[in-house]
């Protein structure tokens, strides 16, 4: 990606003519210049790599540190979004960028007036089920959280068989004997960048919350669990996703992985992996089918982050969790009785009938109700039990939501339809207060904005949501004080969850991770 230069003495000017960090930036690499935000007293830095291009030999390898640069790099345009397949659903929207295999790249937004503010740092962690998604899309924008105190990074990392893919031959060229996560090393890399650079910003290195929704919550429990993250973040948000994933579903193992990853190289017609390397990134992403997903590598992932987290060897951080009302209307096409009743049968063996006294399917309707409900009662029991793993160490404090909330729909959409409620991802634009679109927002909404982006401020300020002229929000401790702080029309503290649904959800978690 061409960059074009500009006289250091004149960035110096500008910097002092925005009254904001003296541009331009020197990172460890080189110089960078950014541009104005929609306020004046915002920069924005798009498109700062962050590791080499992972092409030729770097495809389906660890990310290699930047090469330095001479001059000074415009940092005015957002890098190319990684090789992916559809956009991750409703509401989100496509990066305004192209695709490209060369795409790790962060951003970052500044209302910082010096290098030594020392502000507390947001690391975004994009959603798209590790497939789809760019820290570039424009609900991710951070100029308002800026405003609001923080310095905002929103990162790029590797997604589907790029970012996600395993094979024999990758585990023996390894030093680590691994392969596979190459996503989440990305936002290793990233966070390692943070470190080095962004107190030039006007960033604290030693107040860096990571925070993501979807996949990038799942991330952020990964990180978590792994021994890559120790020191390289000190709180951490999860928006309705955890170490586990959406669900109570085993993670893939290297050997499975590895073995699903030789045939899907085979079926393509590929034996080897210096040819696989030499396709083109389309042809790869349009041929290579193999599983995506986070696997336990060995390495990244030494073990079950569940046992990780059971055992309490998980990097100990104040931690913010939680789930949507309506999670599942952003999934879930509903089929008949018949079918659900298969699935539940399939899925839960000799649980199954405990299953079906709390979601029963009577009939088609019915079946479809349950759906919905059995949805959002297993993601809002997984980040309840990662709450409570990461409550038990005692050493930081941890916070649980539950956001209700109905945003408004779309001009012209239909109520009841996929990703109608308070879906999957319907908080983001609160965390943001990014209430942009074609959508009637209305006082509610902004209030509501004003709130959630206040209570994220001041957590990744102090690992404490709570501040002056917000409802008091509890810290979860299960002997105490179990209950989710709705985030919805109403702040404050919800009802007791149902014990019956709690204790399914827990016998299936036993089983599932052999706690």
């Amino acid at each position: 990606m061409t960059r074009s230069r500009v006289s250091a003495a004149v960035l110096f000017a500008w910097g002092a003519a925005w009254a904001a960090v003296r541009e331009p930036v020197r990172l460890d690499t080189g110089l960078v210049s950014g541009v104005a935000g929609r306020a004046s007293d915002v920069r924005v830095f798009k498109g700062i790599p962050f590791a080499t291009p992972p092409l030729g030999r770097l495809r389906w390898a660890a990310p290699k540190s930047v090469a330095h640069w001479e001059g000074v790099r415009h940092a005015d345009t957002f890098g190319a979004m990684c090789m992916q397949g559809p956009p991750g659903g409703p509401g989100r929207g496509e990066s305004p960028d192209g695709m490209n295999e060369d795409c790790l790249y962060l951003n970052v937004w500044t209302a910082a007036r010096a290098a030594n503010d020392k502000r507390p740092v947001l690391v975004w962690l994009h959603p798209g089920g590790f497939n789809s998604g760019a820290g570039s899309q424009p609900g991710f924008d951070g100029e308002n959280l800026a405003k609001k105190g923080l310095v905002v990074v929103t990162v790029n990392y590797r997604l589907g068989v790029f970012g996600f893919f395993a094979h024999p031959e990758l585990t023996q060229e390894s030093d680590r004997h691994a392969s596979g996560n190459y996503g989440l090393m990305d936002q290793v890399a990233a966070l390692q960048w943070v470190q080095k650079n962004i107190a030039q910003f006007g960033g604290d290195p030693r107040r860096v919350t990571i925070d993501g929704d979807s996949a990038g919550a799942m991330s952020v429990g990964d990180l978590m669990a792994s021994p890559l993250g120790k020191g390289i973040f000190q709180r951490a948000i999860a928006e309705s996703g955890s170490y586990l994933g959406l669900s109570v579903n085993p993670l893939r193992k290297l050997a499975d992985a590895e073995q699903a990853g030789k045939k899907a190289a085979e079926a393509m017609g590929v034996s080897t992996l210096a040819e696989l390397r030499a396709r083109p990134a389309e042809e790869i992403l349009s041929k290579l089918r193999s599983a995506g997903g986070v696997i336990i590598d060995g390495w990244f992932l030494p073990e079950n982050p569940a046992t990780t987290f059971a055992e309490g060897r998980q990097n100990d951080v104040p931690l913010l969790v939680g789930s949507n009302q309506d999670e599942g209307t952003f999934f879930i096409q509903a089929g008949s009785a018949d079918r659900f009743l298969e699935q539940v049968h399939r899925r839960f063996g000799d649980l199954a009938d405990t299953f079906l006294k709390l979601y029963p399917a009577g009939s088609d309707e019915e079946a479809a109700a349950s759906q919905l409900a059995a949805f959002r009662d297993e993601l809002g029991f997984v980040m309840r039990k990662w709450a409570h793993m990461e409550a038990k160490t005692g050493k930081s404090k941890t916070y649980l939501y539950y956001f209700t909330h109905e945003p408004p729909l779309p001009q012209g959409a239909p109520r009841g339809g996929r990703g109608s409620g308070a879906t999957h991802g319907a908080e983001a634009p609160y965390v943001f207060g990014n209430l942009v679109g074609n959508r009637p927002w209305t006082e509610v909404d902004h209030q509501l904005a004003d709130t959630i982006s206040s209570y994220w401020v001041n957590f990744a300020t102090a690992g404490d949501p709570n501040g002056k002229g917000l409802p008091h929000w509890p810290n979860y401790d299960e002997k105490k004080s179990d209950r989710a702080m709705v985030l919805g029309d109403a702040v404050e503290v919800g009802l007791a969850p149902n014990q019956s649904q709690l204790a399914f959800y827990e016998a299936l978690y036993d089983r599932v991770t052999g706690q």
